[in-house]
């Protein structure tokens, strides 16, 4: 899964690997701490596995609101804080967001829950594949571009319905520092269906731990995320692209991929703790009645501005060659990401 498959080369892969892009240089949590996470959020995921048959018997509304509550409760379980930007709005539409991690699914749905759209694999997945599907998922076989136009009459059937279905255009995951190219054919459905599209844009901070990248295992992705100190989810909702706005499903896409690479991440990476030495607390805190950095005597550091950080949001971005990693580290990065749902 971790790479495209040979005489499939149209498959979207990203230069991100795991080494160093999902490194996590910030503070950890003690790993008493981070089992107890781990154990925490994967008995949460049970949870809504086995109370999942229930739901059937509840009508969309209601199916909906515990679906953000259960969504939250995986998040928080796993140490992640949510944030979120702007105001979601009802009734059908497309929403299309940046890939990152498997985080981005319960991110997402804790906010715009509504029918993913998913690659075939999953379905066949033990206990979660039959969990998809029952809640809705719709699933494209990637590697059979003629099962494609069936794929987009779907995704237009259940938006002309009233669904709210949720893409990843980009195909695979990036490590957030860099962005891939939306690719087209899921807004062909939204324009078959005269339904509007979201974009969204999610950002973590700090940016490593969250990252599922190339041949990056399940196993060390959770745990990753489990021992990250202060890790924060941020899924910013921006202004949807009314129907009709775009005739053409290139064009919607290349508006769509704009807004969420334009829309600037505002938190500020947490800073690391500084040992203690003289006039500081165990904490790295001025001790009181010592000077700060900005010359003050009240023990508090002089706020640090937050730098936006801008993504790339062009072709060139999914070349190897001219990426971000590549400048940042010699090592190769061939592997795809494509390891969440698409």
């Amino acid at each position: 899964m971790s790479a495209a498959r040979a005489g499939s080369p149209w498959l979207p892969s990203a230069p991100c690997t795991p080494h160093p892009c999902a490194r996590h240089h910030g503070p950890a949590v003690a790993r008493s701490r981070a089992v107890g996470r781990l154990l925490a959020g994967l008995l949460a995921v049970l949870a809504g596995v086995l109370l999942a048959p229930l739901t059937g018997l509840l009508g969309r509304a209601a199916r909906a609101s515990l679906t953000r509550l259960w969504c939250r409760a995986v998040l928080r379980a796993f140490g992640v804080r949510i944030r979120v930007v702007g105001a979601p709005a009802g009734g059908p539409q497309l929403v299309v967001a940046n890939h990152i991690s498997w985080l981005d699914i319960p991110l997402v749905a804790a906010v715009l829950p509504g029918r993913m759209l998913a690659k075939s694999e999953i379905r066949r997945w033990p206990v979660l594949g039959p969990v998809a599907a029952r809640g809705g998922t719709l699933f494209v076989e990637r590697d059979r571009l003629r099962a494609l136009p069936g794929t987009v009459r779907a995704l237009a059937g259940a938006l002309a319905a009233g669904s709210r279905v949720v893409v990843f255009p980009e195909g695979s995951t990036w490590c957030g520092r860099a962005q891939g190219t939306f690719r087209p054919a899921a807004f062909q459905a939204a324009l078959d269906a005269g339904v509007a599209v979201q974009p969204v844009r999610l950002t973590y901070r700090p940016t490593g731990p969250a990252a599922f990248v190339g041949d990056d295992p399940l196993a060390a992705s959770l745990w990753r995320i489990a021992t990250a100190g202060g890790l924060t989810a941020e899924i910013r909702v921006l202004p949807r692209i009314p129907a009709g706005r775009h005739r053409d499903r290139r064009a919607l896409a290349r508006a769509a991929q704009t807004a969420v690479a334009a829309a600037s991440a505002v938190l500020p990476e947490p800073a690391a703790p500084q040992p203690a030495g003289p006039g500081r607390t165990a904490r790295g805190r001025p001790a009181p009645g010592t000077a700060g950095p900005g010359g003050s005597s009240h023990g508090t550091a002089a706020p640090r501005r937050a730098v936006p950080q801008t993504a790339v949001a062009s072709d060139s971005a999914k070349r190897p060659s001219s990426s971000v990693h590549q400048r940042a580290s010699s090592s190769p990065a061939t592997a795809s990401s494509a390891r969440t749902p698409s």
